[in-house]
């Protein structure tokens, strides 16, 4: 018998599987056109795009950090610009109540009873701009909504939309007029994207763009168009949950993350919550990398915006110039990767 090419084994392939093959497809050209989109407004920072479009196959949240001026909250307004879900921006104000985001009760004089007034968080994309301008209060006021996407109002839980992403941004923590996030609000981030100053060259584009008339405050103007929806996501969602994981990689993973909290240079390494995070994202940046399986690079190219936020340095170590960047670049160096 002749041996099946890969054209007629294709052809023999139940219909179903060819079917999520073809959404496979459809759902990364999807998310492809996602980061054409974005780049239309924003000069580089593909590192930042990436991580965006991760989060959302993961159903993870992006905190965004870097100094006032590099486009951190454009890159958000775009990346809601290129997609057809309802979002919604909250400035972070250091008088800002946990009820401004959640919602309250509102009593309404003609019917004598109390009627729930949603807060800004029930929508599908939220950006919590300069989040760490508002007290810890207020900040604490997303936990919930983060972990396990409702509110509780008066006792009652709320279900949030879904899909459910906050994208928030900071400015580092040593400007001023600026709370450090709690640890539990840092640990609800999947990822942590750091945003550089552009190079020369994109810098000298920024300027070319604006100087021929690009209004940051117009998104329309720029050409960006929604190019992805609910079903592309849950095609991806769905290619990302079968895309496999070895024995050794999940070791690998688990290796990384126990080093981590055996380094002199920290007061406190990776959880486990850490190490699955982790797993999560380097599944979904396989898939997107055209692989239905996870490579040791996977998890490499992964560590540092899944775990930086979620470790603390010594003050000795910070004194000396030790960052977390370097302490999981070290870890990365000695764990031995699986073959």
């Amino acid at each position: 018998m002749t041996a099946p090419t890969p054209e007629t084994a294709e052809l023999a392939a139940p219909a179903e599987t060819r079917a999520v093959a073809v959404n496979s497809d459809s759902a990364r050209a999807s998310l492809e056109a996602l980061r054409a989109e974005i780049a239309k407004a924003v000069v580089g920072q593909d590192p930042a795009v990436t991580g965006l479009v991760v989060a959302l196959l993961c159903r993870g949240h992006v905190l965004l950090e870097g100094v006032p001026g590099v486009a951190k909250t454009l890159l958000v307004r775009a990346l809601a610009a290129s997609l057809e879900l309802d979002t919604k921006r909250v400035q972070f104000t250091p008088d800002l109540m946990p009820s401004d985001i959640t919602g309250s009760l509102v009593y309404d004089a003609r019917t004598a009873e109390f009627s729930f007034q949603p807060g800004p968080v029930f929508t599908n994309l939220l950006l919590a701009d300069e989040i760490n301008r508002t007290p810890p209060k207020t900040q604490s006021s997303l936990l919930e909504a983060m972990e396990e996407r409702q509110v509780t109002i008066d006792g009652s839980p709320r279900l949030l939309p879904d899909p459910f992403l906050v994208a928030a941004t900071q400015n580092p923590v040593e400007y001023e007029g600026t709370y450090p996030l709690p640890e539990a609000q840092l640990d609800r981030f999947l990822l942590k994207l750091t945003v550089p100053l552009p190079s020369r060259e994109d810098e000298i584009d920024v300027l070319t763009r604006h100087a021929e008339g690009f209004n940051p405050r117009d998104l329309k103007a720029a050409g960006i168009q929604p190019v992805a929806g609910p079903a592309d996501l849950d095609a991806a969602r769905a290619a990302v949950a079968a895309t496999s994981v070895s024995p050794e990689i999940a070791a690998y993973v688990v290796d990384i993350c126990r080093a981590t909290r055996e380094s002199p240079s920290l007061t406190l390494g990776a959880s486990p919550r850490g190490a699955t995070a982790l797993l999560s994202t380097a599944r979904a940046w396989a898939w997107l990398t055209g692989r239905d399986y996870v490579i040791p690079d996977d998890v490499k190219a992964l560590a540092l915006p899944t775990l930086r936020h979620r470790i603390q340095l010594r003050p000795e170590a910070e004194m000396e110039g030790v960052t977390a960047d370097s302490v999981i670049t070290a870890v990365l160096a000695h764990v031995p990767v699986p073959r």
